[in-house]
């Protein structure tokens, strides 16, 4: 198998794991390991890494590099899209409900008023579908793809 589909489904089954990792321990609903959730990048990278120094070797020049990043990342893409809906549609269904009332317990713990949390809360609502949320990770996948593969290019490439 090719280093760019094998880097791709790398990322994609990296990062849809850790999610459902968030998922099923139930950190997406715990304000202080809500973060946690951007590991999925720093997996990107390290996938990054280990591919772009796979197509180096095989003679990739600095734009080859970044292409090949960028395609890594547009198949691992694909495979987020695919877990994001799995996860909110069909594993965890109320995930936007449960983001909501964390959203509002964050709100009020730093002392807003509950007209200021609803405004808020409603607000962020037409943000909070499975598509909307599927397409911000692909989106949020090419982007880390392709700014990663700028900076590691640079250190790994045909010279």
């Amino acid at each position: 198998m090719n280093t760019i589909v094998k880097g791709g489904l790398l990322i994609g089954i990296l990062c849809a794991a850790w999610t459902f990792i968030m998922g099923f321990t139930g950190w997406y609903k715990d304000p202080s390991m809500m973060m946690a959730f951007y590991v999925v990048i720093l997996l990107q990278l390290v996938v990054l890494v280990w591919g772009l120094k796979q197509t180096a070797a095989q003679g990739k020049t600095y734009g080859g590099q970044v292409g090949a990043g960028t395609l890594m990342s547009l198949v691992g893409g694909v495979i987020i899209i695919l877990s994001s809906l799995l996860f909110t549609m069909v594993v965890f269904p109320d995930y936007f409900a449960e983001l909501r009332t964390v959203q509002a317990e964050i709100l009020k713990a730093s002392g807003k008023s509950d007209a200021a949390i609803a405004a808020e809360v409603e607000m962020a609502a037409p943000f909070q579908t499975p598509w909307i949320q599927a397409l911000m990770g692909f989106i949020g996948t090419i982007f880390t793809g392709v700014i990663g593969s700028l900076i590691i290019g640079a250190f790994y490439r045909k010279k």
